[in-house]
C-alpha cells in the first residue's frame, strides 16, 4: 500500500529529500502562491505549525505557478516573502505542478486519496491535506478554508 512516506520532493536547493523522514508525524501539505488572494493563508498555518509542532506536526509547503501565474519565477523570492511577511518557519519546497501532466506525483496521489468537491483535480492554490501519522491522507480543505478551521481534525489526530 502507498503511503506518502513512498515520495522524494525536491527541495528548494535543488536536492531530492525523502518524506519518509516524517514518518509518524502529522502533516499539512499545501501547494502555495505568493502573490494569491489566499496567500495570508501563511500566517495561519504558521500559527498552526507553532501552536502543534511539539505534538510532531509539520506544514509542508509547495509553490505552484499553476494558477494564473501567481508565484515568482525565483524562488528565493518566495522564501523571502514567506518568512519576511508571514513569520514562516515550516518547510518550503521547490516550485511544483500540481495539476496537469506534468503534475508532481505527490500532488497527483493527494488528489486521488481525497477528492475534491466535484472532481479530485486541484483547483487553486492553498488546497490542503492532512496526513495522519501513518501516512495516510485523510482529509482535504479547500482554497478557501481558513487553516485554523482545521484544528478539530488536527486535534483527533492527535487523539489517535
Amino acid at each position: 500500500m502507498t503511503t506518502i512516506y513512498d515520495f522524494n520532493v525536491k527541495t528548494t536547493g535543488g536536492e531530492q529529500q525523502s518524506l519518509k523522514q516524517y514518518e509518524g508525524q502529522p502533516m499539512i501539505i499545501v501547494n502555495t502562491a505568493s502573490k494569491c488572494g489566499f496567500t495570508k493563508q501563511f500566517k495561519e498555518l504558521q500559527q498552526l505549525y507553532e501552536q502543534y509542532k511539539d505534538q510532531g506536526l509539520v506544514v509542508l509547503g509547495f509553490p505552484s505557478d499553476n494558477f494564473n501565474n501567481q508565484e515568482f519565477d525565483n524562488i528565493d523570492e518566495t522564501l523571502e516573502l514567506c518568512q519576511i511577511n508571514y513569520g514562516v518557519t515550516f518547510p518550503i519546497f521547490a516550485k511544483v505542478d500540481v495539476k496537469g501532466d506534468s503534475a508532481d506525483p505527490l500532488f497527483t496521489y493527494l488528489a486521488e486519496q481525497q477528492k475534491g468537491m466535484l472532481t479530485e483535480e486541484i483547483k487553486w492554490n492553498f488546497t490542503k491535506f492532512l496526513v495522519d501519522r501513518n501516512g495516510q491522507v485523510v482529509e482535504r480543505f479547500a482554497p478557501q478554508t481558513n487553516p485554523l478551521k482545521m484544528k478539530k481534525s488536527l486535534e483527533k489526530l492527535f487523539s489517535e
